[in-house]
């Protein structure tokens, strides 16, 4: 059976929201523990007394902390972000045929040689985010594959991450719960070893580059 941390660990996790405000020193320990103590006593099948609740949060809430301050340290400096605009986003069930193809992408650039070009191949499916350029080369190669998703009017902002970022616990999440906190809603994410692309409307994309400029 799960101890009241690790169960008050779980509830605070289940929202990001709480979780980043918890790590920001704005939520009401004792507040919370009230509020959450139902919830407790369900998942621990026992009375549990508030004072263990608040002493749980406590020790939550300085753990979110300092995994705060540890992603916010990787940056001894702001990096680097990269605006893209005019991109397109197609994705495509898997099959042999799409391989050749995508490898046909690459090898023929065509009259852009500069777009922006990125294929992720998944279990299942493989998606491909490109300039919009490409838009018409990319449907014309893939064609005879079966298209689940075609999004438009997208745009993106690339964080160029320091050398070893990569292995730095929650650097990840620290980028996304700042866009997930003002209600952005990121289309995809894309990465390498050292830098990390996120995709969202083409609308959003002023607001997005302002929170993470804010962020570093």
């Amino acid at each position: 059976m799960e101890t009241v941390p690790q169960i008050v660990a779980a509830i605070v996790r289940g929202s990001p929201y709480l979780e980043e405000a918890l790590a920001a020193g704005i939520v009401n320990h004792s507040g919370l523990a009230r509020m959450i103590r139902p919830q407790v006593q369900r998942e621990a099948q026992k009375r549990v007394q508030p004072g263990a609740i608040i002493v749980a949060v406590g020790r939550l809430a300085r753990s979110v902390s300092r995994r705060g301050r540890v992603s916010r340290s990787a940056f001894r400096r702001p990096p680097d972000l990269i605006v893209r605009l005019n991109l397109f986003e197609a994705t495509y069930a898997n099959s042999p045929d799409l391989i050749r193809k995508q490898r046909e992408l690459f090898a023929r650039p065509g009259p852009h040689p500069q777009s922006f070009l990125t294929i992720t191949r998944g279990i299942n499916e493989t998606t491909i985010v490109a300039s919009r350029e490409l838009r018409e080369r990319i449907l014309a190669v893939c064609r005879g594959e079966r298209l689940i998703s075609q999004i438009g009017h997208l745009a993106s902002v690339t964080v160029m991450l320091p050398p070893g970022t990569a292995l730095i616990p929650g650097v990840y999440s620290f980028i996304l719960k700042a866009l997930a906190w003002e209600g952005l809603n990121v289309v995809e994410v894309v990465s390498t070893l050292n830098e990390f692309t996120v995709v969202l409307e083409d609308k959003a994309i002023d607001a997005a580059f302002s929170i993470l400029k804010r962020l570093f």
